[in-house]
């Protein structure tokens, strides 16, 4: 792999020339920027800038406009290796907050395991509906702490109106979602992504993680998607890396809530 050939190829595809993925979301370019904008229960944020120490300023305040007229709190997703280089420095100065930064790492799949090892009284078990949604809300939970419900909305609702673009599944130890991890399959583009994966901490370093890897693997390659990528945390980058992945860049949610409603 080359990285810096893929990581273009990456920012082409999944960012720049991003379209939306399922029906209620407006993806657009305005000027050097894009946007997706959809319900208050979905994601919205800047996906991909291409600005200068010049036009930067202007569109930060033009971006924090156009979410204030939706009544939407929104994320900047923010690359290390995006112009200016003080991007975000300037964000921060605009009034968002940075989340934790995340690796963006990606491989190959015709170079990965396909074949998901799970630990004895495991099973996989795929989510359709919104019972399946509860596992992997209560997965999550365990796994990260704090509410998932709102990221279950989402998903929920991809997989509704979209349901060939998601595919979802829950690591089950008896009656007890111990992990929930997702790929998504952006139409037209050469990249899965790998969402999720979190697991339990009774349930850590025992192949769980590297099995729901495996398994979402085996589903890009059956789709015919030639890389798969990850934004990772600490805790997965050197699973992943182990596995064949590459870091590309860094990755850092920049958030902008408007205090006390829109």
């Amino acid at each position: 792999m080359n990285p810096e050939a893929v990581r273009e190829l990456f920012d082409t595809e999944m960012r720049r020339e991003a379209t939306a993925d399922h029906p209620g979301v407006t993806l657009e370019r305005v000027g050097d920027v894009v946007r997706r904008t959809s319900r208050a229960d979905d994601w919205n944020g800047v996906l991909w800038t291409g600005l200068t120490e010049e036009t930067a300023d202007a569109a930060i305040a033009e971006q924090v406009r156009h979410f204030r007229g939706h009544g939407l709190d929104f994320e900047w997703k923010h690359y290390a290796h995006d112009l200016p280089q003080d991007l975000g420095r300037r964000l921060l100065g605009a009034g968002f907050v940075a989340g934790e930064p995340e690796a963006l790492m990606v491989a190959e799949t015709a170079l990965l395991p396909t074949e998901p090892v799970l630990p004895e009284g495991v099973r996989l078990v795929g989510v359709t509906d919104r019972s399946g949604i509860d596992l992997m809300v209560r997965a999550h939970e365990s796994a990260f702490g704090g509410d998932a419900k709102k990221l279950g909305e989402e998903v929920l609702a991809q997989l509704t109106a979209a349901p060939d673009t998601v595919e979802i599944v829950v690591a089950m130890a008896g009656d007890e979602p111990v992990s929930a991890a997702r790929a998504e399959f952006p139409p037209g583009t050469q990249f899965a992504s790998l969402w999720g994966g979190g697991t339990a901490p009774g349930w850590r370093g025992r192949g769980v993680y590297r099995a729901l890897v495996a398994h979402r693997t085996r589903l890009a390659v059956q789709r015919g998607y030639r890389y798969l990528q990850v934004d990772a945390l600490d805790t997965s980058r050197p699973i992943l890396q182990h596995l064949g992945f590459t870091r590309l860049s860094t990755t850092t949610p920049y958030n902008f809530t408007f205090a006390g409603g829109c």
